[in-house]
C-alpha cells in the first residue's frame, strides 16, 4: 500500500530547513541590493580594524583576524536564521580562546611559539565548531536558558576589565605580565615609568580620536579612520624604525585552507575552554539574533543557530582563524546602514576577500598601540556601571550573584570565572526550584476570583479553610518544601484549620518523590484532623495522581473544577456538621 508523503518527510523540506538561504535567496529583490551593498561596506569599515585588534586579545597576529572573517560570514549567510545578524570575532570569546590556548602551548620562545599558538587557536575554533554543530543537530538550543542574566552580565562586565588591562602594555609599549586582573594591575603600575613616549602618544592619541569621533561624528567609521591616520603618522615619520611596534610586512593573498592538527592530549586540554566558548558565545549570539529579528522581522530558530555556528567556526579554523560568534554591535551597524538580508554579509565577505588580496601591504605601518586603543575604546563602550545598581534595587540575591561573577573573572581568571558562573547559575536554579513562591489566597468579595491575601487587602477568608497555592511543579527538589511550608502556614493561622484547599493551577507535574511526600503529608494532616482538597488539577496531573493512589486516598469528591466550588463544598460540609 502506498504511504502518502508528508511535508516533513520530503527531502526538499529537510534541505530547506537546514539551508535557510534557500528560503530567502529565491525571493530576493534587486531593489534591496543597494542597501545591502552600503551595509556590507559599512560593516567592512568597522570589521577590518576590529578583527585586527581582537586578534591581539586572542593572542595571535593581526592578520589572523582578517583570515577569520570571510568564511564564517558566508557560512552564516547559508545556515543562519537571522536576516541581519553579523557573525565575527568577539572580545569575550577571543579572551577565553587566548587563556585556553595559552595553557596548552609550550612555553618556549620565538617564532615557533607564535606559529604553534596560531595553530592551536585554529584547532580550538575547529573543536568549538564541531560542538556547535553536534548540539544543534541533537536540538539543544535550550542550553542558553541556563545562564541567568546576572551571571552573564556580571561575567561580561568583569571580562571587559580583564580585556582592558591586557591591552595596556601594548598601549604604552611596555612588557606585558601574566596573572589575574589585580595581579596585572599591581605589576603594571610601576612599569608605566618605562612607557615608550612615541608609542604612548600614538596609543593615547588614537584613543582620544576614537572618543572624539564618536562624540562629534558618530556616523564616521571611527576605528578605520583612526587606523588610517595612525598608519600615515607612522609612515611619514618612519616611526617603525624608532621603536614603535608595528604590524610589519604582510604579504597580500588569501589564506591557504588546511585542517588544524592537534593531539589527543591537546584536545583534552582544549575541551573545557571550547565548552565555555560555546556556552557564552551561543548565549551572546542568540541574544543578538533575537534583538535583530525583533527589529527587522523574521523568526530565529535556536537549534539552527547552533548549527550555523558549526560551519562558521569550522570554516574559520580551516582558514587559520579563531572562534567567531554573533555580534550585536556589528549587527546594529549593519541594520543602521540599511541592511535587509544576509546578502549584506556576503557582500561584506567579498570586501574582506578583496582586502586580503590587494590591500594588506597598506597595513604594514599600523601600530599595535593603535589597535590596543581600538580594543580599549570598544570595551569602555560596553561598560554598564548602572546595571548592578539596578540589580540591587530588584533583588539582593541576584545582585550578589552578579557581583561574584563580576569579581570572580577578575580575581581567579577567565576560565575559572566561567566555571564559577556556571556553578552560580546551577545554585540559583536549584534555589528557585527547591523553594518556589507560595501564597495563601482569599476571595475578592462578590467575584469568583482569588488573590494573595498578603498582597491585596480586603479579601474574604473563611474560618477553618486555608487556600494554598504552590507556584511550581512538584518534584524531588521541592516536595519537602511544599509540605513544610504548608505546615508552617497552618501553624500561623489564628483559628484551627479543618480544610486545606490546594490551588493546583500552577502545578504542571508531579514525580514519584513528590507522590511519596504527599502520601506522608496526608497521614500527618489526618492526624491533625485536617482534610486536604484540590482545585484546578490538570488532566495529566490527575492521571498521575490516580495511578499513584492519591485520588483514592484523598477522595474523588475532594477534587474541584474551581476554587469557588471548593469553598462552597467546605461551607456546606461545615454547615452539615453544625446542624
Amino acid at each position: 500500500m502506498h504511504k502518502p508523503t508528508t511535508a516533513t518527510s520530503s527531502p526538499l523540506y529537510w534541505v530547506i530547513r537546514y539551508l535557510p538561504i534557500l528560503q530567502w535567496l529565491p525571493h530576493y529583490k534587486l531593489s534591496w541590493l543597494r542597501a545591502d551593498v552600503v551595509s556590507g561596506l559599512t560593516v567592512w569599515a568597522v570589521m577590518v580594524p576590529e578583527a585586527m585588534a581582537y586578534s591581539g586579545i586572542a593572542g595571535v597576529p593581526p592578520l589572523v583576524g582578517l583570515y577569520t572573517v570571510p568564511i564564517p560570514l558566508i557560512m552564516y549567510a547559508i545556515f543562519g536564521t537571522s536576516r541581519t545578524m553579523v557573525i565575527g570575532p568577539d572580545s569575550a570569546t577571543a579572551l577565553i580562546s587566548a587563556g585556553t590556548v595559552g595553557a596548552v602551548v609550550a612555553t618556549h620562545s620565538g617564532v615557533t611559539q607564535v606559529a604553534e599558538f596560531v595553530a592551536i587557536t585554529s584547532a580550538l575554533a575547529l573543536i568549538v565548531g564541531i560542538i556547535f554543530l553536534v548540539l544543534g543537530l541533537v536540538r539543544m538550543g535550550w542550553i542558553a536558558n541556563f545562564i541567568p542574566s546576572p551571571v552573564m552580565k556580571g561575567f561580561i562586565q568583569g571580562l571587559i576589565w580583564v580585556t582592558i588591562i591586557g591591552q595596556v602594555p601594548k598601549l604604552f609599549g611596555i612588557e606585558g605580565v601574566h596573572g589575574n586582573f589585580f595581579e596585572q594591575l599591581w605589576a603594571l603600575i610601576p612599569e608605566l615609568v618605562n612607557a615608550k613616549p612615541i608609542t604612548t602618544a600614538i596609543g593615547l592619541g588614537s584613543l582620544a580620536l576614537l572618543f572624539l569621533f564618536k562624540r562629534l561624528t558618530p556616523k564616521l567609521p571611527s576605528a578605520l579612520t583612526t587606523v588610517v591616520l595612525s598608519i600615515m603618522v607612522v609612515s611619514v615619520f618612519d616611526l617603525g624604525a624608532n621603536g614603535v611596534d608595528i604590524v610589519g610586512s604582510v604579504k597580500a593573498g588569501l589564506p591557504s585552507l588546511a585542517m588544524p592538527k592537534f593531539t589527543l592530549a591537546q584536545l583534552q586540554l582544549l575541551l573545557p575552554g571550547a565548552l565555555a566558548i560555546v556556552l557564552l558565545g551561543y548565549a551572546e549570539s542568540l541574544g543578538a539574533a533575537k534583538a535583530a529579528s525583533a527589529i527587522s522581522g523574521g523568526s530565529v530558530d535556536p537549534n539552527q543557530e547552533l548549527i550555523s555556528h558549526g560551519p562558521a567556526n569550522i570554516g574559520s579554523a580551516f582558514s587559520g582563524g579563531f572562534v567567531v560568534v554573533g555580534s550585536l554591535s556589528k549587527t546594529s551597524v549593519s541594520m543602521g546602514a540599511g541592511g535587509k538580508t544576509q546578502m549584506a554579509s556576503l557582500i561584506h565577505a567579498a570586501f574582506i576577500i578583496l582586502t586580503l588580496m590587494f590591500l594588506l601591504p597598506l597595513f604594514t605601518n599600523l601600530a599595535h598601540s593603535a589597535l590596543a586603543a581600538i580594543v580599549i575604546h570598544a570595551m569602555i563602550g560596553l561598560l554598564k556601571p548602572g546595571y548592578l545598581v539596578q540589580l540591587w534595587k530588584q533583588s539582593r540575591l541576584e545582585f550578589s550573584i552578579g557581583v561574584v561573577a563580576y569579581l570572580g573573572v577578575m580575581a581567579i581568571g577567565v576560565l575559572a570565572g566561567i566555571g564559577l558562573g556556571i556553578v552560580l547559575a546551577l545554585l540559583l536554579l536549584i534555589r528557585h526550584a527547591s523553594s518556589p513562591p507560595t501564597a495563601v489566597l482569599g476571595q475578592i468579595p462578590g467575584k469568583p476570583a482569588f488573590r494573595n491575601i498578603y498582597r491585596r487587602p480586603g479579601l474574604e477568608t473563611f474560618d477553618g479553610l486555608l487556600i494554598f497555592r504552590f507556584d511550581a511543579g512538584l518534584f524531588f527538589a521541592n516536595a519537602n518544601y511544599f509540605a513544610s511550608n504548608l505546615q508552617e502556614l497552618i501553624a500561623q493561622e489564628n483559628k484551627p484549620v479543618h480544610w486545606v484547599l490546594v490551588d493546583a493551577a500552577t502545578i504542571n507535574m508531579m514525580d514519584s518523590t513528590a507522590v511519596e511526600r504527599l502520601l506522608e503529608l496526608l497521614v500527618s494532616l489526618k492526624q491533625q484532623g485536617i482534610l486536604i482538597a484540590f482545585a484546578h488539577v490538570r488532566d495529566r496531573l490527575k492521571d498521575k495522581m490516580i495511578l499513584a493512589g492519591l485520588v483514592d486516598k484523598i477522595g474523588e469528591e475532594y477534587f474541584f473544577e474551581t476554587l469557588s466550588d471548593g469553598v462552597s463544598s467546605f461551607q456546606n460540609n461545615t454547615k452539615a456538621k453544625e446542624s
